[in-house]
């Protein structure tokens, strides 16, 4: 955004397929780790999970056994995974708007905000209800206001 000129030369081919890896990579690292420790659990009540998929929290509310070390471990994941990605979009589109708003004509900044703000929007949608039902502690869940929120982060965005 600051260097429209320099884009083709720092936003190489390689530069993007590294990004592409990357994210693939972290995400199937964080995926699996938390595959594998709520697999692990003893699960001794019903087995039935009141959500529409199989998400962590609501599979931890089956297992009998102390959860809190898994839930700490799962918000260190989500500070990596949700809250360090969401401040570096914010972050970048922080720039997008600053260089906005130096733009001179009107109608390129209603149109830029249009796209930057549809955008954002899905963005802090997205973000935001994740983080709602992978940071807070199990105890605050309850699984009507998982559904929901499930709902915005899976379906809606």
């Amino acid at each position: 955004i600051s260097n429209p000129l320099r884009y083709s030369v720092i936003m190489s081919r390689r530069v993007c397929w590294l990004m592409v890896a990357g994210s693939w990579l972290f995400g199937l690292v964080d995926g699996l780790i938390q595959a594998v420790f709520t697999l692990r659990f003893p699960y001794c009540s019903s087995q039935e999970i009141d959500h529409f998929f199989c998400e962590v929290p609501a599979v931890l509310k089956l297992a009998c056994a102390d959860t809190s070390l898994y839930e700490t471990m799962i918000y260190v994941c989500c500070v990596l995974m949700l809250l360090l990605p969401f401040s570096v979009i914010s972050a970048s589109y922080l720039r997008i708007l600053v260089a906005v708003l130096r733009m001179r004509s009107a109608e390129g900044r209603q149109k830029a905000f249009a796209t930057c703000s549809s955008h954002m929007i899905v963005v802090s949608l997205f973000y935001g209800a994740a983080m709602i039902t992978y940071m807070r502690p199990q105890a605050y869940h309850s699984s009507k206001q998982d559904k929901v929120v499930s709902a915005f982060y899976t379906m809606i965005t």
